[in-house]
């Protein structure tokens, strides 16, 4: 996959989430977006904010959930002594589990088969061509 396909893909399911129907359209990113605040703001009005604690075992998820959380002007944070996987934020129930999650969740599977893919070509190409796993022996582990 081509980083311009990986942000051809990304952009799509924004447009999913915010329930585009114009994606052809230069704007249709910023509209999105913009759908996805305002359901925001209403969802607010009914189902107040709670606070939540996500933990993300890896950095590229916790990066990909922060941004995200700022781009819906959601104020990620972590108290003292809190693990540097976790991140905590005042949202809307309803609001993590119809587009917050399930957008997060897309987006990672996307952004990650494409790491996975760019390591495996950079290591097949400067390594070694074999990048499979390793081979599963017969016999008991003995430490």
């Amino acid at each position: 996959m081509k980083e311009s396909d990986l942000l051809e893909k990304l952009r799509k399911i924004e447009r999913l989430y915010a329930g585009a129907a114009t994606a052809g359209e230069k704007e249709a990113a910023a509209e999105a977006m913009n759908r996805i605040r305002n359901r925001l703001g209403e969802v607010a009005k009914v189902d107040k904010p709670i606070e939540f604690k996500f933990t993300l075992m890896d950095g590229w998820a916790k990066k990909l959930f922060l941004a995200l959380l700022r781009r819906y002007e959601l104020k990620p944070y972590r108290y003292s002594r809190q693990r540097r996987n976790t991140v905590m934020v005042r949202v809307p129930r309803s609001f993590v589990n119809e587009t917050l999650w399930p957008e997060f969740l897309e987006l990672s599977t996307v952004l990650k088969t494409y790491l996975e893919d760019v390591t495996n070509r950079v290591i097949a190409d400067v390594i070694h061509e074999d990048t499979g796993d390793e081979e599963e022996v017969a016999g008991e582990y003995l430490a």
